[in-house]
């Protein structure tokens, strides 16, 4: 049985039409029914089989405060103040909780367009330089990561909209990895098709890309100090 159908495709798709409190309540069964109860099944279904790959990440599938990511958008020191995300996040994070600073695993649905992501978006500072500082000490390790067929037959990495202009300060302009060393985020994404949302297998999909992704989600937590 698949975990989502089309009602989950609909749905995002009225809400980005609707983007407004009434209408959303008005159609809050239709979001349990098609968005968070399919997606917290998905989590579970996820759990054992994520254990023996990442066993340090965790899929959570409690309403609150588990690997689901809220619906309401934050709108604080936004001036978009649509109250409502228009897609399902799922988010795989390291057990550490809060307390640690680590790469990600993220799963996007939505209907313009959805992927399963690995690594860092935005790290702070510290966390950054040493990404930098592990990819000058093992520049042909890395390599060899992200240019593998295994890799890149499933994932991309052009977020160059996340890049610096120049070599950070204190890293030669012409190193090697100067590319790379320029990055602000570290991300890889692999796409899926709504036909791979839809399909009854969703669950074995993911973790087949995820596998492709475990060699460069690797290479990020040692660098940060964190196990995998």
């Amino acid at each position: 049985m698949a975990f989502f159908g089309e009602g989950a495709f609909r749905f995002l798709e009225e809400l980005e039409e609707n983007n407004e409190r009434p209408w959303f309540e008005a159609n809050k069964a239709r979001y349990e029914r098609d968005v968070r109860e399919p997606a917290r099944e998905l989590i579970r279904a996820l759990a054992p089989r994520i254990a023996p790959l990442t066993p340090h990440f965790r899929a959570d599938d409690r309403k609150v405060g588990g690997s689901l990511m809220r619906i309401f958008r934050d709108t604080r020191f936004s001036k978009d103040k649509r109250p409502y995300k228009t897609n399902i996040g799922i988010q795989l994070r390291h057990e550490g909780g809060k307390d640690v600073h680590a790469p990600g695993v993220y799963v996007h649905i939505a209907a313009d367009g959805c992927f399963l992501g690995l690594g860092l978006w935005m790290p702070e500072a510290p966390l950054l330089e040493a990404i930098r500082q592990r990819l000058v000490a093992d520049p042909d390790g890395y390599t060899a990561i992200v240019e593998a067929p295994s890799f890149t037959a499933v994932y991309a990495r052009d977020h160059h909209d996340d890049t610096l202009k120049r070599a950070p300060r204190g890293y030669p302009a012409d190193h090697p990895l100067v590319e790379e060393l320029k990055r602000k985020s570290h991300l890889a994404t692999a796409s899926l098709s709504r036909e791979d949302v839809l399909a009854d297998d969703v669950d074995a999909r993911l973790i087949t890309r995820l596998e492709a992704g475990l060699p460069y989600l690797g290479f990020l937590c040692d660098a940060v100090g964190v196990e995998m």
